[in-house]
């Protein structure tokens, strides 16, 4: 089930709200240091190894009992790894006696894989979830889930959070004239329309046809683009293919640059050639996955963000 966004339970009468840290995962430690800065909460330390055969190994090494514990890990690649690591380290908190346990899963990977396609195929995404819940974990922050119908995948509070409030002020410093914002499919729709209606700009699609999963061919655009600069919108940038076909068909449609917005940087390689070649100018992003590293990318840090849900969950 999921919660509003800050529900927690609160202390009852008498109370003392267990005392709070922060343990990073082998994802995204910079992320993780950030907020413990913003918090002024400790960071407890945990090593991430493995063993010669591949298989994760995990140590904390602090008395964690009776604390109110952050796990900060999004399930980037290697996925598989990242998952693991973070369904140990909970289970390694969950025996050392802590208070309870929220994963902070900014990327939360599998989220693609979130119905039953085909005869044969498993639902990834809710035991990807059910496997965090065995492992121990009471709670879970995320940041805009591949798909909402996602939610459902989730047995204990979920805690989703919005981007907008640390990529619109970006948006809007880069000052940019007759600006349109671009939904690259149907299920980019939503967001943004979000974001059109944040920045007073007119609202387009590119309809397109997904014949095998990350290929994506992009059809015709829908609304008028001629001689605007275009800010496409989505979610993630993988292949980079969603994002490069609407760029293509947005210039061929006559807008006169393409700027990209993706919340997750997944970015397999050969993603930002492909994205730079297909003629986006901008490129922006979060930090939800180890920075990208690129100076042509540029990055709002979601630390921040976190901070104030964990504020608000903690109480």
């Amino acid at each position: 089930m999921a919660d509003a966004e800050g529900a927690g339970s609160a202390p009852g009468a008498g109370q003392q709200p267990a005392r709070i840290a922060i343990v990073a995962g082998d994802a995204n430690p910079e992320l993780a240091q950030d907020v413990a800065r913003l918090w002024a909460a400790p960071l407890i330390p945990a090593v991430v190894t493995a063993f010669a055969d591949g298989e994760t190994r995990v140590r904390i090494e602090a008395d964690v009992s009776g604390l109110d514990l952050y796990i900060i890990q999004s399930t980037s690649a290697p996925t598989n790894d990242r998952l693991m690591s973070l369904a140990l380290l909970a289970d390694a908190a969950r025996a050392a006696g802590v208070k309870r346990i929220t994963a902070v899963t900014p990327y939360f990977g599998y989220a693609r894989q979130d119905v039953r396609k085909a005869s044969g195929e498993p639902r990834s995404a809710r035991l990807a979830a059910r496997l965090l819940a065995q492992a121990g974990v009471d709670r879970i922050v995320v940041l805009e889930l591949h798909s909402p119908a996602l939610e459902s995948a989730f047995d204990i509070p979920l805690v989703q959070l919005e981007a907008d409030e640390v990529l619109l002020p970006v948006i809007r410093s880069w000052n940019v004239a007759d600006l349109a914002v671009v939904a690259p499919d149907a299920g980019a729709l939503k967001r943004a329309q979000r974001y059109a209606m944040q920045l007073s700009a007119p609202l387009a699609v590119v309809a397109k046809s997904r014949p095998r999963p990350d290929v994506a061919i992009a059809l015709r655009v829908l609304g008028d683009v001629a001689g605007r600069a275009c800010l496409v919108v989505d979610d993630m940038a993988s292949t980079g293919g969603t994002i490069a076909g609407a760029a293509q068909a947005l210039l061929t449609a006559g807008a006169r640059e393409v700027h990209a917005l993706f919340i997750h940087p997944v970015m397999a390689p050969g993603a930002l050639d492909r994205l730079l070649a297909a003629g986006v100018r901008r490129l922006l992003t979060t930090d939800s996955i180890r920075a990208v590293g690129d100076p042509r990318v540029e990055i709002a840090s979601i630390a921040p963000l976190l901070w104030r849900a964990m504020t608000r969950i903690a109480g």
